[in-house]
């Protein structure tokens, strides 16, 4: 690049016609660059650059006599700051003259699909546990917690179900080495309050319970709820209509239930419940096996050996327990015909319980 140069020993009007060219060129030059952005930054480069045409005259200030280095510094420092200005001007304007042909030549796809976030959703057996709480609650009743661990006495032992006893068969688990269980209902936590709370006692503990099954109805771990009334002159008609009013909450108004006798080693009498068919509203259908009538769990009024078992006097106090299963309740409530596709998290089927209430 050739740079202009100052003569050895100028005057005012040498210097002034020297920069006087050299800022007709840098006109000439930033005109031709138009709006293109790079243009504009070659012809910052070409004359402000580390080698550019006026930072080559600063240098050369330095050569000339001490009498004339202010006045022709002064000079050079002013086309400076003159070029400067009008490069930052023209640059401003290339830039935003490239940004707006952008936004010209955009092309929005109407077809493309929105960039909204995915969003998740409770599962569909936490919505259906939620709902029961919500109904239990209505009904007066607490809503309790306890281990997943159980030892043989709570799980087994206090309700009526000694080491010899055939009912535990049905109810095969799985086992600790150090002689506990995972707990094969929720049972357990209704003695744990029995334990530490004094009657009248009203309270449901849903949860997580363990039994070594596993086919389209059954599975190693599944979700259980069981609810506990202690008080006394408690009777099978609170029972009855305990289960009236919590299925006409759950299910709405229709709903009909029955009892059937049913044996059950922590209850006496003991009994099994049903509700009519949702799918024919009772006139019989495949689900209901043609017979109008779904069964949901077993129920009856509590042991007398329960409650010696937890200190509580049967000669003064009485009390009704049922169960059912949420997972069950949720395959009715929903349509589902296999419990294991709630437990794969697919999330191809997960997803149909978005914003499912």
């Amino acid at each position: 690049m050739l740079h202009a140069k100052l003569p050895p020993a100028p005057d005012r009007s040498v210097v002034q016609s020297t920069l006087e060219q050299i800022e007709r060129e840098f006109d000439a030059a930033l005109a031709a660059a138009g709006a293109d952005p790079r243009a504009v930054d070659a012809v910052r480069v070409r004359y402000l650059g580390r080698k550019g045409e006026i930072t080559g005259l600063m240098k050369q200030l330095r050569e000339l006599p001490k009498d004339r280095r202010k006045d022709t510094g002064q000079a050079v420092n002013r086309l400076k700051q003159a070029v400067a200005e009008r490069l930052e001007r023209a640059a401003g304007l290339a830039s935003t003259a490239q940004r707006e042909a952008a936004v010209a030549g955009e092309r929005v796809d109407v077809s493309l699909p929105t960039l909204r976030p995915w969003r998740g959703s409770l599962h569909p057996v936490t919505q259906t546990r939620r709902e029961l709480e919500r109904v239990f609650r209505d009904l007066g009743f607490t809503v309790e917690d306890g281990p997943e661990v159980e030892d043989d006495f709570h799980n087994f032992q206090a309700l009526n179900m000694p080491i010899d006893h055939p009912a535990r068969d049905t109810t095969d688990t799985f086992y600790l080495n150090d002689g506990n269980v995972l707990r094969t209902h929720t049972s357990p936590v209704q003695i744990r309050t029995m334990e530490t709370r004094k009657p009248p006692i009203k309270m449901v503990c849903p949860g997580r319970v363990y039994r070594r099954d596993l086919d389209a109805t059954h599975l190693p771990m599944f979700h259980q709820l069981e609810a506990l009334v202690v008080g006394e002159s408690v009777t099978m008609a609170d029972l009855k209509g305990t289960l009236e009013a919590l299925w006409s909450g759950f299910y709405g108004a229709g709903i009909r239930m029955r009892l059937r006798p049913g044996y059950f080693p922590f209850v006496e009498p003991g009994c099994e419940y049903d509700i009519s068919c949702r799918m024919c509203h009772g006139e019989g259908c495949r689900v209901c096996k043609q017979s109008g009538w779904i069964e949901l769990g077993g129920a009856g009024m509590v042991h007398p050996a329960v409650f010696e078992a937890v200190g509580i006097d049967p000669q003064r106090y009485s009390g009704f327990a049922f169960g059912l299963g949420i997972d069950r309740i949720a395959m009715m409530r929903y349509g589902i015909d296999d419990l294991r596709l709630l437990l794969e998290n697919d999330v191809r089927f997960l997803e149909q319980f978005s914003g499912v209430v």
